[in-house]
């Protein structure tokens, strides 16, 4: 019998150490009784296995105290490896490069038309990140995994963008494939939401949560689910749309092909449109939630009446899922109260009252680095749990 069959001593063992640094990779730094606590292996084992990777340099341990009591944390050494984050958005590219222990090592955004091809796209990612990891002073072979965000849904069996996607010309490119090739380096895709929800989840406005949903309104409304912990893509990589919940079946069409959907009535494009007659002029979603706080009533009221609308949409969410958290962010998240007690209200209205009860609504934390520090935790959670252990690379792509 192989050493290695599943069920053996070693299989166990290795399948151990792969959760243990699966906990740390994904929370940063723990102590020895919060990695026992999160993968449920006992206090023995976790010491032994962390002792084992400390020897082995893949972990660092550094006293600390938690609680008032002396304690032990655990992180992942700075130089097991670099971790490249990209996010596409609607009228920007941002990329970040960090390490396993979570430091963000460099970061830069720079404004994109929504119009450029995707080629264009891909050359000036490709330029930012080689300008990065120089300047972060890494060799592009040191890069265990590249996350990538697009705004709209990426086909699970093609690995297409689809098309509902925001950005124009982009339908049908592949583009962890594409980036893959010209970086050569595994590419994690991923679309904007599931990503703004791993960047709060892991960094942010829902950190030690296993249960949220994020919710992202700019051009389009979007909506990245986790549940155990765990992103939730669907079979087909669609879950979560809540923008395409139906509000009125004679509104307005929408680009998916129905009427009505709550992004018709809660988007950018629909928004602004509301308020150019009364304010003579073209107002960007920011300069809105600006004018609101200041006073405006009109901006005011635009914004109270989309946080009641996206609540219907939340409240759904809570009957469906009954997340703990569920937290906004793009351009409306920095309206804070003006949007948020208007969500609650509808929330309160359509809930069932145990859920509604259970829920809280909050503003992410991250603004609009969300994206590219989820893409960033994309490889951590994606990057074959051997990519720390030993040094095997992990293939490129998406695991399913």
């Amino acid at each position: 019998m192989s050493m290695d069959t599943p069920g053996s001593q070693s299989s166990l063992h290795r399948a151990n150490l792969e959760r243990v640094l699966r906990a740390v990779r994904m929370a940063g730094s723990l102590t020895q009784a919060e990695i026992a606590r999160s993968t449920g292996l006992s206090a023995a084992t976790v010491s032994n296995i962390v002792r084992e990777l400390k020897e082995g340099g893949t972990v660092v341990v550094a006293d600390t105290s938690s609680g008032g009591r002396r304690a032990r944390s655990v992180s992942l050494s700075g130089d097991a490896g670099i971790v490249v984050g990209i996010d596409f958005g609607h009228s920007h590219l941002r990329v970040a490069v960090g390490n396993l222990a979570h430091r963000v090592l460099a970061e830069e955004s720079e404004p994109m038309n929504v119009d450029v091809s995707a080629e264009q796209g891909f050359a000036r990612a490709e330029a930012l990140v080689e300008r990065l990891l120089a300047q972060a002073g890494f060799r592009p072979d040191k890069v265990i995994g590249v996350g990538l965000g697009v705004p709209g849904p990426i086909d699970v069996e093609t690995g297409a963008l689809g098309s509902t996607a925001i950005l124009p010309g982009w339908t049908g490119i592949a583009p962890g494939r594409e980036l893959s090739t010209r970086l050569g380096m595994p590419v994690h895709v991923d679309n904007d939401a599931n990503l703004g929800a791993l960047g709060e989840l892991v960094w942010g406005a829902g950190r030690g949560l296993t249960d949220l949903a994020y919710i992202k309104v700019a051009s389009g409304v979007g909506s990245g689910l986790v549940i155990n912990g765990q992103i939730y893509r669907g079979p087909g990589g669609t879950a979560g749309e809540i923008g395409h919940i139906t509000l009125d079946e004679s509104g307005p069409v929408c680009r998916c092909g129905n009427r009505g959907c709550l992004e018709t009535f809660v988007g950018a494009e629909y928004l602004l449109n509301l308020l150019n007659a009364s304010h003579q002029r073209e107002l960007t979603l920011s300069e809105v939630v600006r004018l609101a706080q200041q006073g405006d009533l009109g901006c005011r009221r635009v914004l109270a009446d989309a946080g009641r609308q996206i609540g219907t949409g939340v409240a759904t969410l809570c009957n469906l899922l009954n997340p703990r958290r569920v937290i906004l962010g793009g351009d409306l998240a920095d309206a804070g109260e003006l949007v948020l007690s208007p969500i609650r209200d509808s929330v309160a209205r359509y809930a069932i009252p145990s859920a509604a009860r259970q829920l809280s609504v909050v503003p992410g934390t991250l603004g609009g680095r969300a994206e590219v520090l989820g893409a960033l935790a994309l490889v951590m959670s994606e990057m074959g749990e051997t990519g720390a252990i030993g040094h095997v690379t992990p293939t490129a792509g998406t695991r399913s």
